[in-house]
């Protein structure tokens, strides 16, 4: 790890904990309610498998919340998060919005009027807290409705056994991802080079891929350029040199999901895909030696990463404001914090929790993903066009790279919505 970048983040956590354990408390969201109130909360599950499902985690946070707050029962359900953004649009729009969701968009409901900001939930120890780059991403019109819950960056993984029995190194730039993937699929790998765009979490493979060809989402005033010439000329190289040349493996990517992907890597089936540190874990426990770089990009290494933020939510709709920030004043406790970051191996969101992880060796595989995270590239969250644009990239971005797609054509045709439902905001 850079030292200078080191010593810039552990300052950075150091300034944003000490704020936070001195603050005194706003007196908004911090009362334990009258009566018996029920929080409904709907949440994303980050597990693999049933023995890793989240809904273990939030029963656990739920039954101490609720010893310790007799007047208040907590609700749980998980969804996978291939159907949890979709769930909670349903609810809402059939007027039974939950009390709290835990998901993966905030601005379209924030814009609606539809929750609660933070300083009306939480107490002042808890919203400053949180670290200064995901609170930002967190706001619509200057107010934080997107509380921050957990966090990621993303690398290269590639399993060093069959990267070492082909006789091959690491990759540093497209090329290099090519010809890697080439001699993997002459001995047998089953996926040279996993490329999940099916409708789980495509929209973080394709902005790690248009990171890398010097892309993104957005221009640098913050307009959408899905269709820009740098994202077009990097779905065109992918169709041509990874897709087109059948070094995907067997699953169209269009139709591969980013959990199956994963499986497949942890089971020694993948030979390199973009991963986060949720996948050290799982594959490591089954034996895989793991290794990791920066996001190869068209001539070297990617600067920077893409960084992801998961976000939680308090709606107005049952009106239970004190009871809803009480709870995610327990929650955003560091126990809370560090609990759900080491179960996955994610990054925690608070200052405070982030300097622990900073300073515990227990923690070294995390501290390279940890150092990206201030400089990371995010979504575009705080567009209320987002959650849209999002839906439409994971139906559509896989048939650019079919064989008889149309990178240009579908870019295009995403990148249209997007202006389309940005302006009618």
């Amino acid at each position: 790890m850079d030292r200078a970048v080191q010593r810039r983040f552990v300052g950075l956590t150091a300034a944003i904990a000490a704020l936070g354990m001195t603050a005194t408390l706003s007196g908004c969201g911090t009362g334990s309610g009258s009566g018996e109130v029920t929080l409904k909360l709907v949440a994303a599950d980050y597990g693999t498998d049933a023995a890793s499902s989240s809904e273990k985690y939030w029963s656990d946070v739920a039954g101490k919340f609720e010893k310790a707050n007799p007047g208040i029962k907590v609700d749980v359900e998980v969804h996978s998060w291939k159907d949890v953004d979709r769930e909670v649009a349903a609810m809402v729009k059939a007027g039974e919005a939950p009390d709290i969701a835990q998901i993966g968009a905030y601005a379209d409901y924030a814009k609606a009027g539809k929750l609660y900001t933070s300083d009306e939930m939480l107490a002042i120890r808890t919203e400053s807290n949180f670290l200064p780059s995901l609170s930002d991403a967190g706001k619509v019109d200057g107010s934080l409705y997107g509380l921050p819950f957990v966090a990621s960056t993303r690398l290269l993984f590639y399993n060093k056994g069959l990267f070492s029995k082909a006789g091959i190194d690491a990759p540093q730039t497209w090329d290099d991802i090519r010809s890697d993937a080439a001699a993997l699929k002459q001995r047998g790998v089953t996926y040279p080079f996993a490329l999940p765009l099916g409708p789980e979490e495509s929209q973080a493979e394709t902005l790690m891929w248009m990171l890398s060809g010097g892309g993104g989402y957005t221009d640098d005033v913050g307009n959408y350029a899905i269709d820009s010439p740098a994202n077009v000329e990097t779905f065109t190289w992918l169709k041509n040199n990874l897709v087109g040349k059948g070094l995907t493996g067997p699953v169209a990517p269009g139709e591969l999901d980013r959990a199956k992907a994963f499986e497949a890597f942890a089971k020694g089936e993948v030979g390199m895909l973009n991963g986060h540190p949720t996948l050290m874990q799982e594959a490591e426990k089954k034996g895989i030696d793991v290794g990791m770089v920066p996001l190869p990009g068209r001539d070297g290494p990617t600067e920077g990463s893409m960084g992801v933020a998961d976000w939680m939510m308090g709606f107005k709709q049952n009106e239970h404001r004190e009871e809803i920030g009480t709870f995610l004043d327990f929650v955003y406790t560091d126990d809370n914090v560090m609990a759900f970051a080491d179960r996955y191996d994610l990054l925690p969101v608070t200052g405070s929790a982030s300097l622990a992880m900073e300073s515990d060796g227990k923690h070294k595989a995390l501290h390279a993903f940890l150092a990206a995270l201030p400089n990371s590239t995010l979504y575009p969250f705080g567009k209320t066009s987002w959650a849209q644009t999002s839906e439409s990239i994971k139906e559509k971005i896989g048939t650019a790279v079919e064989p008889d797609g149309n990178p240009e054509s579908v870019l295009g045709d995403i990148s249209g919505l997007a202006r389309q439902v940005e302006s009618a905001e």
